[in-house]
């Protein structure tokens, strides 16, 4: 009987602890779920840079003017806006406010590219949002920044990029540090591009490359076995052995890859020599508009500035919502950089004393 006893309650606690487990397991299924769905979710963020430079440089007035300039220079500002808005009543009163024309609006939009370029998403959020608010004569610059990467991925960048071109909307890419592959395939599509002068510019040339453990294998007396149906499903894989006729097969791939690649960057720039262009090299700035590759030097900083006197400049980012695992990776992230800096501070302490 004790033997019985002793047996139903290890069966029991077996049975609550796989219980416990499978409930375990499904709450984490949940829980991905649940963060799947919210990582869909975000909401577009509007900064007024106009509004950011003149703040910026009201800061930068009372720290190095005279309080006497100072107070001179703001009321001579305040001034010249009250006839600013003066005049332009006036205007209104004379005119058909269905013909006045208002301030031509530029957004600017930023894409950061990795190897699988993730930042389309944004990208396509952003570009959605301010299409539908596009007036005539409005503009849009978008700031690229990436590496290249993967075929798809970046074909998908480029062509919501296109829909800004076809809205008939004019599009400036500016290039601060590299645009290479991928990047140039997006960038070419504006109508404009403008680089600083060592961003790295290109290349046009398609890259492919993978190990292979089969000797290795092999070695080890480890066999590895892989089902296809159809003559070309695999042609280079990282365990099997490569065929000579599967490596023709994978390089007949590529050519014809950038050969698409280059035919895109003929139809977007015909101005490019493209046997010259198209050979995998890459070009800073200066040379790359030689080459034809950008149109003009210059920072997408100073492109700003350039327009802040008489345009209405916005920043366009579209934010994901962060689920409870990031924002608490981004607290601890921010607790140890605070705990780091103290170490650090104490040491500098140390050394001046």
């Amino acid at each position: 009987m004790e033997f019985i006893y002793e047996y139903g309650l290890f069966l029991a606690q077996a049975v609550t602890f796989v219980a416990a487990i499978l409930v375990l397991a499904a709450s984490l299924v949940a829980i991905g779920q649940r963060q799947k769905a919210e990582q869909q979710e975000g909401h577009i963020e509007v900064r007024d840079l106009n509004e950011k430079y003149r703040h910026i440089g009201h800061n930068i007035q009372h720290i190095v003017e005279e309080p006497h300039v100072l107070k001179a220079e703001i009321k001579a500002e305040k001034k010249a806006e009250k006839a600013k808005a003066k005049a332009a009543k006036k205007k209104r009163g004379k005119s058909d406010p269905a013909q006045e024309k208002s301030r031509k609006r530029l957004y600017v939009l930023d894409f950061d590219g990795d190897i699988k370029a993730s930042a389309t998403d944004n990208l396509r959020e952003e570009i959605s949002a301010v299409l539908r608010q596009v007036k005539p004569g409005d503009e849009m610059l978008v700031r690229v920044e990436s590496p290249g990467g993967m075929v798809h991925g970046y074909g998908l960048a480029a062509s919501q990029l296109r829909r800004i071109r076809d809205a008939e909307v004019p599009l400036t890419i500016a290039v601060d540090k590299v645009a290479a592959s991928g990047g140039y395939m997006m960038a070419c599509v504006a109508n404009r591009i403008v680089a600083a002068p060592f961003a790295v510019i290109g290349s046009i040339g398609v890259l492919a490359q993978l190990p292979n453990f089969h000797r290795l294998l092999k070695k080890n007396d480890i066999d590895f076995e892989l089902f296809t149906a159809g003559e070309y499903k695999r042609t280079v894989t990282m365990f099997g052995e490569n065929t000579d006729k599967g490596r023709e097969k994978f390089s007949e791939e590529l050519e014809e890859t950038h050969e698409l690649f280059k035919q895109f960057v003929t139809t977007n720039r015909p101005e490019v020599d493209i046997d010259k262009v198209a050979t995998g090299e890459i070009w800073y700035g200066q040379k790359a508009v030689e080459k034809g590759l950008v149109d003009e030097l210059q920072t997408s900083d100073a492109l700003v500035q350039g327009y802040l006197a008489d345009w209405d400049v916005f920043e366009v980012k579209f934010v994901h919502k962060k689920n409870w695992q990031e924002k608490l990776g981004l607290a601890a992230e921010g607790a140890l950089e605070r705990a780091f800096l103290k170490i650090w501070q104490k040491g500098q302490q140390r050394n001046n004393y």
